[in-house]
């Protein structure tokens, strides 16, 4: 029995007899021979089926089968220049596993068309090296952290506490409850990070947001590490080791998928600290200077982020924003009490939010006064009666403490420069797509 072989190993295994299975990726026919191009996860290869060398039954299995269809092959990998891989498999036997149906996918097909057969579009190879990518960007992830001594946690998704107000979050019945998805995993992380010092929480959230925007799921992957006594700037120099080092993980081990991308991989070779650092103040007016008209309190919108980094070459970070605009949890800057002691983490080249962090309010006093301070800004009422167990925190042996939050699909979106976030994730969910 010849030795299975993924289709990648071709070149080592000339003049071998080997097995190949994978699916038919183009078929055509002619003069007692069909060309068949055979794709698995590695790659794809030609296969020559001659009338003469195979049975009637498989000559005619292979005749008929459609595009699609599962395939084993047996045969001997021969070097052939006239084959899109330079090597063709001479096959002496064909076995059609599953025969398809006529594809629904062709040339030249409509967003919508595609995204309502992604579960076959995920076929392209074209998805499949953006999967590959993904999985790497979260095994590089993974790594590094694991490498900085921190623990992995699996917080829940359902939660009772709806952020601060309640807004924007995915409203669920729990056995007769009001529940939410989450959108974050930051107060599970803080609490297990008082058990475990350096943790991070690597899971899905929820944002109900009606946004359209070419940056913006409804449901992501999001990086979430805690740290006990770290402040702003420590937190700043995690961030931007751990976003190098998976930008140089990725340039370095997997040059050939950033290449079917058009990316120069030493554009992520240079990816390397420090990051520069801007103030929101500063970051007003290099936008004011480039056409926009923002003032204090002004949140950054898409076009705004592609204005103050389509010059960059590295992440940017945004410091210290107003306080009123940002969440309860975050303290007041000491030498700037307009504003709070956190950072947004801007990729380059005009490819927006990857990263948002901040210190963490410790004391329950000063807590206290920031929610009363928040509810009065915004008009709100931060009800409390969900977060107990947030607040006790602070009442059994508080510590300073930081972390932040990453958006995989973000960082995936930039590093292969994708047109749209939707691209990045297998089965994107949207304001107007829940399907398949």
């Amino acid at each position: 029995m010849p030795k299975l072989m993924p289709i990648k190993d071709a070149e080592s295994s000339t003049g071998k007899s080997v097995q190949i299975r994978g699916w038919i990726h183009r078929k055509r026919e002619g003069g007692g021979i069909i060309f068949i191009v055979v794709r698995d996860r590695t790659g794809t290869i030609q296969a020559s089926v001659k009338k003469a060398q195979v049975t009637q039954k498989e000559w005619e299995a292979a005749s008929a089968a459609a595009i699609e269809s599962s395939i084993l092959l047996s045969g001997t990998i021969k070097k052939e220049p006239r084959s899109p891989t330079g090597y063709e498999l001479e096959a002496s036997a064909v076995r059609i596993i599953n025969n398809s149906e006529p594809f629904p996918i062709t040339e030249y097909q409509s967003a919508e068309l595609l995204l309502d057969n992604r579960h076959l579009w995920l076929r392209s190879q074209r998805m499949r090296d953006i999967m590959k990518a993904r999985s790497y960007v979260f095994r590089y992830l993974r790594k590094f952290l694991d490498g900085k001594g921190f623990y992995e946690i699996t917080p829940p998704l359902l939660t009772k506490a709806g952020g601060e107000t309640g807004a924007d979050l995915f409203e669920v019945d729990y056995f007769g409850q009001k529940a939410y998805l989450t959108e974050s995993s930051q107060f599970y992380s803080e609490a297990m990070a008082f058990s475990l010092e350096k943790v991070y929480s690597f899971a899905p959230s929820y944002r109900a947001e009606k946004s359209r925007t070419i940056k913006h799921l409804a449901e992501y992957w999001h990086l979430e590490p805690e740290m006990i006594y770290y402040n702003n700037e420590m937190n700043m120099k995690l961030q931007e080791k751990l976003v190098s080092n998976t930008a140089n993980m990725l340039a370095k081990n997997n040059e050939d998928l950033l290449k079917n991308f058009g990316v120069d991989p030493q554009n992520l070779i240079a990816i390397k600290p420090p990051f520069k650092r801007i103030t929101y103040e500063k970051a007003l007016e290099i936008l004011n200077d480039k056409g926009a008209s923002k003032k204090w309190g002004d949140d950054l919108g898409v076009e705004d982020e592609r204005l103050l980094t389509e010059e960059e070459e590295k992440p940017v970070f945004v410091t210290l924003w107003p306080r009123e605009i940002k969440p309860f949890y975050m303290p007041v800057n000491p030498k700037d009490e307009r504003t709070v002691l956190c950072a947004d983490l801007q990729a380059p080249k005009g490819q927006g939010e990857i990263i948002g962090g901040s210190e963490r309010i410790w004391k329950m006093e000063e807590l206290k006064e920031r929610i009363a301070e928040v509810e009065n800004l915004k008009q709100i009422k931060i009800t409390l009666d969900n977060y107990q167990w947030w607040l006790d925190l602070r009442r059994y042996g508080s510590v300073p403490h930081a972390g932040f939050g990453l958006g995989v699909e973000r960082i995936i979106k930039w590093m292969l420069n994708l047109d749209h976030i939707r691209d990045a994730i297998p089965f994107p969910r949207t304001i107007n797509r829940a399907y398949p």
